[in-house]
């Protein structure tokens, strides 16, 4: 490889978590590849922060008719980029901006596609990333042979790692057609203060078993005394009690945070999809034989309308 492209994002004037990752990833298959980072509609400030995951340059661009986000105008940015920097290699996470814009970017490029990928290791000219299918239950070894080469990397696998390097930041202005918006946000509604899940080292998801909206103050609050972000399950999520956007699962979100804390899941294959990553899962379900308890590390056995109180005092008074 020649030339890394990587997708970077900021929030709160700061680099994203899942920024980071990336970069860190990318600098370790690089093998004396330049590693270059693209932002769209950032600043400096944010775009040096870079510099401290071993990417040697940023190319800062300003494209004034993105106002929130447009996937098709943030393809035709990237790949533009790429093309002209002949990188041979471009990177997202894969989040909800990643899994949109990939694939994009490489029908673009005409380049190979991995999503999702859980490991990216070089071997010899070659790059070979692992994924999980069949829902979880498996992970394959998958090389991608094409000139150029599209991944996205699964948040909250990859460590970041700091490792500081000089760094150049170049501006440019990118002028888009109408028709190069043809898809984009128009409105974003956000609950401030919160963490999403796919930042989020620690979560606590609530199931069916909670019984009702009313009750999921009971999961805030142990969410909130471990300092981690609130998920829920599709069953949750479809009965109206909470957003879509903490819906963890097949078809919400996939985590993989240090510590995943299930409460009144049943453990159904959709769901385990979602969050089978996570490094440590501990399940709380008054059902011995759910099935979640075959795929966590510790389980409670108990009511959580009496578990949870207890464990969030507990957890409070250590803090103290």
């Amino acid at each position: 490889m020649k030339n890394i492209l990587v997708y970077l994002e900021a929030s709160n004037n700061n680099l994203k978590r899942v920024s980071t990752e990336i970069a860190t990833a990318a600098c370790k298959i690089a093998n004396g590849a330049k590693v270059t980072g693209i932002m769209i509609n950032s600043n400096k400030e944010v775009a040096s922060q870079a510099s401290k995951f071993g990417v040697s340059e940023v190319i800062l661009v300003s494209a004034p008719k993105i106002e929130l986000h447009s996937s098709t105008a943030v393809a035709k940015i990237v790949a533009e980029t790429a093309k002209e920097i002949a990188a041979d290699c471009v990177i997202f996470p894969a989040n909800s901006t990643g899994l949109e814009v990939a694939p994009r970017v490489a029908v673009k490029l005409d380049a190979g596609y991995i999503a999702d990928c859980i490991e990216l290791a070089a071997d010899g000219d070659n790059l070979i990333a692992k994924k999980p299918v069949y829902a979880g239950k498996a992970v394959v070894k998958i090389k991608c042979e094409t000139p150029v080469k599209v991944f996205s990397l699964r948040p909250n696998v990859f460590v970041a790692a700091e490792n500081p390097t000089s760094i150049e930041i170049k501006e440019k202005t990118f002028d888009l057609s109408d028709s190069d918006l043809s898809a984009k946000v128009v409105n974003i509604a956000k609950n401030e203060g919160k963490l999403d899940v796919l930042e989020a080292d620690i979560v606590v998801s609530g199931g069916r078993g909670i019984k009702g909206p009313e009750n999921y103050h009971l999961i805030e609050n142990l969410a909130k005394a471990l300092g981690g972000a609130v998920g829920a399950s599709r069953a949750v999520v479809d009965a109206g009690w909470r957003p879509h956007n903490e819906q963890v699962g097949q078809t919400g979100k996939t985590v993989s945070p240090t510590l995943y804390v299930a409460c009144g899941i049943s453990g159904a294959i959709q769901h385990l999809a979602g969050m089978n990553a996570s490094k440590y899962i501990l399940a709380i379900n008054k059902d011995k034989d759910a099935p979640i308890f075959k795929n966590c590390d510790y389980g409670l056995v108990g009511d959580l309308f009496d578990i949870l109180p207890k464990l969030t005092e507990k957890i409070q008074k250590a803090k103290m």
